[in-house]
């Protein structure tokens, strides 16, 4: 008969090779012929462990310690089991009787990851820390190191952590992939843009690292490449990938080569595959006696956005208070609204922060609103279920949609003709109500600088300009602005946005319009700004571009308001057609194209205009004059207008 050291000796060899019912059994043998053999208690224990058993494991490794006290291996091994039984002052304790028989990396690193679970991040830092001082060539815990760093928020020191488990071994796909989230919360998009590339090579279907590479690629403007990962994303049968589902649902309006169906597709995609609409019904009308006024409920997560929210303003502030009880549903306290807002005493505002979309919706009822209005879109998509609990008779999208909402529970979107051709609503879920003029007017009622003179009046050549978001200039944006810029010799490009703040983007943009001919030194680019500050950036441009086929709103609107003329083209969707309504409307229709080499046209023949000084000399002193007398910020008229839609729809619900 076998004697234990051999029975041991089997049995290992069968744990060593993964077998571990064999070797389970192999241990209760020699246990069977010496109970009190604190070997093969403690192996039986590790197995225990690692079927996730922690209650049996941590009878086993306490009996084995019971008879070899010294054993550091028992003790490491009992902190683990306590761990995964939460008992974490105990496991501590275990893991530090551990260390105090040997010194061992893989002791240090376990208490670390003991903290970790704690959330006591700097002891877990430290624990790391002692780890690699005994190891320094241990990848895996260079890359736990780096993730305690990210949870500190110290993102510079955990990008370097991961940099060193790279050097160490390049083909490490967890150290790429952590290294580039570290990126992307130091806003370096480039950087993690190359960082997941690297992941997505040595892991083709890791979809984490994709997709994080797909949203890498939209945020420096690589729209097209950023689609075509979040459709390899969204493909793949996991339930994260409801994640790249949502992100086309958000960015394809704004994807130069989609087209009206396919934005509507993509929309109705994400809706029926990941937002399961509900089948509440809407609240039976409301029965109104004389003179009750339409209760009217306005949704919005940016209420305290002052600059945003101005043409929302515009139009709350002007609504007539003797027919409309104007309700305002805010993700934000009141207190956080600084401009813009003229509250009235019968109006009513709720703070909805904390509110669920099912809390909402109750409440919404509870109010017994008429229309329930929103004004988030899919900038904000966590509340977009909200609708579809019906919380409502009349559920209308305005401000903020600029394509279909994909949702039936969508009755109405409001627009105009310029947004919303009437051959095109049959790429529209909801039904489209219009308004005569821009659906966008606006009323400035926050601090901006004054208006200047151009800067043509003090330097030779004309300063085209974007303060447009980088995500928005798209390669077919560089093309058409280089062909401006090549166009008019003695001209240069201003650009201004938050991820030009980061050099590794400032050489990037500066790299694709070298692509195109158009040398460095022609070209400005700057970061972010205070608002104030940043509005004072227009004093530097002649001309602002309006990006496509995402064109500004805001952007457009700040740009005209500050004297800079904008030039566009009307393109092939609401997107790309939004600055021309606002233009037509403000009267400077002389600035809107017809397309794309029309507006590069346009803008060549105002660069290299020998009157181009007096002319927007002429031009800026005179802007806001002229906006202020213009449709677009003729706020009362566009008030009555709305108006007259929401009673329209309310008789009709």
């Amino acid at each position: 008969m076998a004697d234990s050291n051999s029975l041991l000796e089997r049995a290992l060899n069968q744990h060593r090779s993964g077998n571990l019912i064999e070797a389970a059994k192999g241990y209760r043998k020699v246990l069977r012929k010496e109970p009190q053999h604190a070997n093969a208690l403690y192996l039986l224990g590790c197995i225990e462990y690692q079927n996730g058993k922690n209650e049996a494991a941590t009878d086993l490794l306490l009996e084995a310690i019971t008879y070899a006290p010294r054993e550091a291996d028992y003790h490491n091994a009992l902190g683990l089991a306590l761990s995964g039984l939460q008992k974490y002052g105990d496991a501590e304790s275990s893991f530090r009787r551990a260390l105090q028989l040997e010194n061992r990396p893989q002791f240090h690193a376990n208490l670390g990851l003991l903290y970790k679970k704690q959330n006591r991040l700097p002891e877990a830092i430290t624990a790391f820390r002692q780890s690699l001082a005994l190891r320094p060539d241990d990848t895996e815990v260079w890359c736990e190191l780096g993730d305690v760093l990210q949870d500190t928020g110290d993102y510079a020191a955990a990008a370097t952590v991961y940099e060193n488990a790279l050097k160490l071994d390049p083909h490490l796909a967890r150290a790429w992939c952590s290294l580039g989230c570290a990126e992307i919360e130091r806003q370096e998009f480039v950087d993690a843009r190359a960082a997941f590339e690297e992941a997505v090579d040595l892991q083709p279907a890791w979809l984490e690292a994709r997709h994080n590479l797909a949203r890498t690629l939209y945020e420096v403007g690589q729209v097209s490449a950023a689609l075509e990962q979040f459709k390899r994303c969204a493909a793949l049968p996991q339930q994260a990938s409801a994640r790249s589902r949502a992100m086309i649902a958000v960015i394809i309006p704004g994807v130069p080569e989609a087209s009206n169906q396919e934005i509507l597709d993509a929309r109705r995609n994400w809706v029926e595959k990941d937002l399961h609409p509900q089948t509440i019904a809407a609240p039976a009308k409301r029965v109104r006696v004389d003179g009750d006024r339409i209760r009217i409920g306005y949704v919005s997560s940016f209420f305290q956005r002052d600059n945003w929210m101005k043409p929302v303003w515009a139009l709350i502030n002007r609504h007539d208070r003797d027919k409309f009880l104007v309700n305002l549903f805010s993700d934000a306290p009141a207190s956080a609204i600084q401009h813009g807002h003229h509250p009235q005493l019968k109006d009513r505002f709720f703070n909805t922060t904390s509110l669920s979309n099912e809390g909402l919706a109750n409440l919404i009822r509870d109010a017994e609103i008429d229309i329930v209005i929103d004004l988030n879109g899919y900038s904000n998509m966590r509340r977009l279920p909200l609708y579809t609990l019906r919380p409502a008779p009349v559920v209308l999208g305005w401000f903020n949609m600029y394509a279909t909402s994909g949702m039936n529970c969508f009755d109405y979107l409001i627009g105009d003709e310029q947004t919303i051709p009437s051959e095109e609503e049959q790429f529209y879920s909801e039904k489209i109500l219009r308004v005569a003029g821009s659906y966008l007017t606006f009323s400035v009622e926050y601090p901006v600088p004054p208006v200047s003179d151009p800067p043509c009046l003090s330097k030779e050549g004309v300063t085209f300009g974007s303060l447009a978001s980088q995500y928005k200039l798209t390669n077919e944006v560089i093309a058409a602005w280089s062909q401006i810029l090549n166009f008019t010799p003695n001209s240069s490009l201003f650009l201004k946005n938050k991820h030009l703040a980061s050099t590794a983007t400032q050489e990037f943009v500066r790299g694709l319009f070298a692509k195109q001919g158009v040398a460095t030194e022609r070209l400005l680019l700057e970061g972010p700004s205070e608002h104030y500050e940043f509005l004072q950036a227009y004093e530097r441009i002649d001309l602002a571009l309006d990006p496509f086929p995402y064109n500004g709103g805001t952007t457009t609107t700040e740009a005209i308001w500050q004297g800079v003329p904008v030039l566009t083209f009307a393109g092939d969707r609401w997107a790309s057609r939004t600055s021309a309504s606002l233009l037509r409307a403000g009267g400077l229709q002389a600035f809107v194209a017809s397309d794309v080499e029309s507006y590069v046209a346009l803008a060549a023949q105002w660069g290299n205009d020998s009157k181009i000084r007096e002319r927007l000399v002429g031009l800026r002193r005179n802007m806001r004059t002229k906006l202020s007398s213009s449709s677009l910020c003729d706020t009362a008229t566009f008030a009555r207008e709305m108006e007259q839609l929401y009673l329209a729809v309310h008789a009709g619900s």
